[in-house]
């Protein structure tokens, strides 16, 4: 790895090891800074690179696929070391943040001149800077624009029955959102579903707790343990008042002990990693509980809301509604996303904020026009917050809020407005005007990356600096017009201003005209420097200045611009708190657009939100399947769904089976009404004719199959278990989606568990769910319970091929014609001939012996007692039962036999 020329005093140094066993005076400066960061790969500066010594070498060179070499000896060892370059070290973060790794920064904080001015084996001195970590991480190029980046804090409060809450704390160091809530430990794992953080921290405690061992385990991103020194909650309290500069806290609300120290924690975090740089934190706003729908990890994942299956944002609902035209309104769209609301009125006023543009065409597509020139105003301002800003930043927020004066005007003109949108227009309008009109005039249309680099204050702002730009660009101009200046003044036209290594810049006139230059009048104004042989070279006060402008240009002008830089972050800091709201204001108009434009060109429509327990859909459709048929040219089959509690029960919702084969598009009919369901309490419109939804708390999804070996888990336990988590979780105003319960083990197992599961969620969690199975006999249930009823996928025959209609009716399927979707799936056609030789065999013996129906009163399968009533015993004929069991030959019956006499054996009761 090359050194750069400014760092060769440190160079010279490590090569100058001739002893193995002494420690370089580097690499003594290097090992300390090294201790003071153990749990950080360190960037150690050294001219124009950062260099990683040691196992951080080893690391980094894996990672990020560079050479390892070495460089000297270390107490008799080679030193392994690789290094990146300065001005590409914010790609070689991003691939080390990705990987998980924390780093830290180490510059140089002093001229190797003032080093060498200590004595020849003197180091520039250095210290870190900056640590930067997956959950605080500014930089552009570091971060996603449509996704935010949350640093979490977690605290605990133990109760007095041996339980304990848990505080969170959530903050965006990218745009300095700043909220607390608090959850049970059982609900832990929905909200860092529903957080998405890039980094969690947490009292060591906490990290090494016994019972939490399981948990930290299935965390899949950093999780950082702190000391305990200071995370209690009163000094959590005493920080928080000092960062935001207030007396109490009660002004931001009520909060418990455990969010005061999960605040706390997060912001002793953020202090520690960006070192007394200050960001723009907003005071914290907490999170109410209960207010957002819980949907687990595994419901997430089965609905692919923010992204698929494999990670990918493409081919996730977020992706196929996302119309925003902002990175703040992307951010903030995924955010609601994520966390549907379950207060109504809050629901309503979004869906007024989207109707209200659905309605007014021309102000939504004035407002999206405006909104496509607003950059990311809120990190622009963060990173200016920091320090670590630069021009384009600067730009960022003048062409921002020159924006937001444009779209406050437009939503001034309209009379009104929804409560949402009426707020943000007055947020916009309070930002000062005269803030967007300092920087656009200041700032050159063309910015570099970084300030030091220089040349991004327009000209004209500023006199002295053209001057310096003049004397740094065009000397030659300069220098000309001095010369023919002069030479007009003494009437020397061959008078010439010349510039050599040693006398610098010079006037040269011939030997003749030189004899004048030593009289009067010229002798004061011309200093003689040299005679040749047909030729006198002067110098003037004049000329030495001007030589002096010339080679200190660039650094006075780069100085005045940095000055004027200053100035402007200044002046934007000063108005950080309304920018802010700005941001907000904006993301917030360009949802609402994105959404209205969504809700128009695709026929959605509003959805009736109350606290009933409806849930009535009309031609809903799957918002993702739709959109993918669409680029094919393709129709999308619309169906209805009915779930709200008949008439005459109200006490729970209705459970609809849906049988039919696969490849008939039943999961999508499962997945499109949880879809519907989310989409409406986010605020948005949905892919329906109409749809009424009474509010849904808790959603679950169990669709799909898919083991965990990691932790010994079949698909089949698996399934058991998120089942389990569903029939033991889900209430009254749950949504669930269950798909093939049962399907894993043997068929008269699972059609047990799933007659059970069924059974269970009608009379214990009594929610509105849909259930899709194969097993036929379950369908007479909707006989039996009141509020069960029965879905079929609609299929025909053609030819011998199955033709999937894709419509949901009501009713029962009678097959499952899994011989035709395995022919279509591409099995030899021997194996499908086989298989129809044995169906058809299968099937006359069922004409021949036909088995019982299930919807007999049969013991097996009898509804049990509903909740707390009384467990009667009949009377039975215990001695004929005998008789008739003791003539069975148990070891030769089938399971048909077997069943038939069951029912012969019932009749006896």
């Amino acid at each position: 790895m090359p050194i750069a020329p400014q760092d060769q005093n440190d160079a010279a140094t490590a090569r100058a090891s001739a002893d193995p066993g002494r420690v370089t005076p580097m690499m003594a400066q290097y090992v300390e800074i090294k201790a003071a960061n153990p749990d950080s790969l360190l960037f150690y500066r050294m001219g124009d690179f950062y260099e990683l010594f040691f196992r951080d070498a080893e690391i980094a060179s894996r990672t990020l696929g560079i050479v390892l070499t070495k460089r000297g000896k270390h107490q008799g060892e080679d030193i392994p070391m690789c290094g990146v370059p300065v001005e590409r070290a914010d790609d070689y973060l991003q691939r080390l943040i990705g990987a998980g790794h924390r780093v830290a920064v180490c510059e140089q904080t002093e001229d190797p001149s003032e080093a060498k001015k200590r004595g020849p084996k003197s180091v520039v001195r250095r210290d870190v800077v900056r640590l930067v970590t997956p959950g605080t991480i500014t930089e552009e190029r570091l971060l996603e624009p449509g996704r935010a980046s949350l640093l979490v804090a977690v605290a605990r409060r133990k109760l007095s029955d041996a339980g304990a809450l848990y505080g969170l704390a959530a903050i965006d160091i990218s745009t300095g959102r700043f909220s607390v809530m608090e959850t049970p430990q059982d609900r832990l794992a929905i909200e860092f579903a529903r957080l998405e953080p890039r980094e969690i921290v947490c009292p060591d405690a906490i990290h090494d707790d016994p019972e939490l061992k399981e948990f930290w385990r299935e965390v899949s991103v950093p999780v950082t343990p702190l000391a305990r020194e200071g995370l209690d909650a009163a000094s959590a309290e005493r920080r928080l008042k000092e960062f935001f500069g207030v007396a109490t806290l009660d002004a931001f609300g009520a909060f418990s002990r455990a969010e005061i120290a999960a605040a706390g924690a997060a912001l002793a975090y953020v202090e520690r990693t960006q070192f007394g740089a200050r960001p723009p934190l907003s005071p914290p706003v907490r999170d109410a509980g209960g207010a957002t729908m819980l949907i687990d990890a595994a419901t997430r994942a089965n609905l692919e809301l923010t992204r698929t299956l494999s990670g990918e944002r493409t081919g996730s609902l977020l992706a196929a509604i996302d119309r925003t035209v902002t990175p703040g309104g992307a951010r903030l769209l995924a955010e609601r996303l994520a966390g549907p609301l379950t207060d109504v009125a809050m629901i309503a006023s979004r869906h007024d904020a989207v109707e209200a543009l659905v309605t007014d065409g021309a102000l939504r597509e004035d407002l999206q026009q405006a909104l496509a020139r607003v950059p990311d105003v809120a990190r622009a301002l963060a990173r200016l917050s920091l320090d670590r800003g630069g021009p384009r930043d600067l730009a960022a927020l003048g062409m921002g809020l020159s924006a937001s004066r444009d779209i406050a005007r437009f939503l001034g003109q309209r009379i009104n407005l929804p409560v949402e949108l009426s707020r943000a227009a007055r947020a916009l309008a309070d930002t000062d005007p005269a803030l967007p009109t300092r920087l656009n005039e200041t700032l050159a249309d063309e910015l570099p990356l970084n300030r030091r680099d220089g040349r991004f204050v327009r000209e004209g702002c500023d006199p002295a600096l053209d001057e310096l730009r003049l004397l740094q660009v065009d000397s030659r101009k300069v220098i000309a017009q001095l010369q023919a200046r002069y030479a007009s003044e003494t009437g020397c036209r061959t008078l010439r201003i010349k510039h050599n290594s040693m006398l610098g810049y010079f006037v040269e006139v011939p030997q003749a005209a030189g004899e004048d230059f030593l009289r009067e009048p010229w002798r004061a104004t011309f200093v003689h420097r040299q005679t040749m042989s047909d030729a006198m070279r002067f110098s003037s006060v004049e000329l030495g200045e001007l030589e002096a402008k010339i080679a200190s240009a660039a650094d006075r002008a780069l100085k005045l611009e940095l000055g004027v830089f200053a100035d402007l972050c200044e002046a934007v800091l000063a108005q950080a708190e309304p920018i802010k709201a700005a941001a907000l204001a904006l993301a917030e108009i360009d949802v609402a657009a994105g959404l209205a434009e969504l809700a128009s060109r695709e026929a959605w429509c509003r959805p009736i939100i109350d606290d009933s327990a409806a849930f009535t859909i009309e031609r809903g459709r799957h918002a993702v399947v739709e959109a993918a048929l669409k680029r094919d040219g393709k129709p999308f089959v619309a169906n209805d769904t009915e779930l709200s509690p008949p008439a005459a029960s109200q006490q729970g919702g209705r459970i609809c089976l849906i049988t039919g084969p696969n490849m008939a598009g039943k999961s999508t009919f499962l997945r499109q009404n949880a879809l519907i369901a989310v989409l409406a309490q986010m605020g948005a419109f949905v892919p329906a004719a109409h749809a009424h939804i009474g509010i849904v708390d808790r959603l679950f999804s169990r669709v799909g199959a898919a083991d965990d070996l990691a932790r010994g888990r079949s698909t089949f336990m698996v399934e058991m278990v998120e089942t389990a988590a569903i029939l033991n979780q889900a209430g009254p105003r749950a949504l669930v989606i269950l798909d093939e319960i049962g399907r894993g083990t043997a068929t008269f197992d699972g059609l047990s568990i799933a007659w059970a599961a069924i059974e269970h969620l009608h009379e214990i969690n009594r929610c509105r769910s849909l259930f899709a199975t194969h097993y036929h006999e379950l369908t007479a249930l909707g006989d039996r319970l009141d509020r069960v009823t029965n879905a079929t996928v609609r299929v025909t025959e053609w030819n011998g091929e199955v033709v999937f209609l894709h419509e949901v009716v009501a009713g029962a399927a009678d097959r499952s014609y899994g011989i035709q979707v395995a022919k279509l799936a591409g099995l030899p056609p021997a194996v499908v001939e086989r298989a129809r030789a044995i169906l058809s065999e299968l099937e006359k013996t069922e004409r021949e012996k036909p088995v019982a129906s299930l919807v007999d009163d049969l013991p097996l399968f009898a509804v049990p007692a509903r909740r707390n009533a009384p467990v009667i015993s009949a009377p039975t004929e215990i001695d004929g039962l005998r008789d008739a069991l003791a003539a069975l030959d148990l070891d030769e019956m089938t399971p048909r036999e077997a069943l038939e006499a069951l029912y012969r054996l019932k009749g006896l009761g």
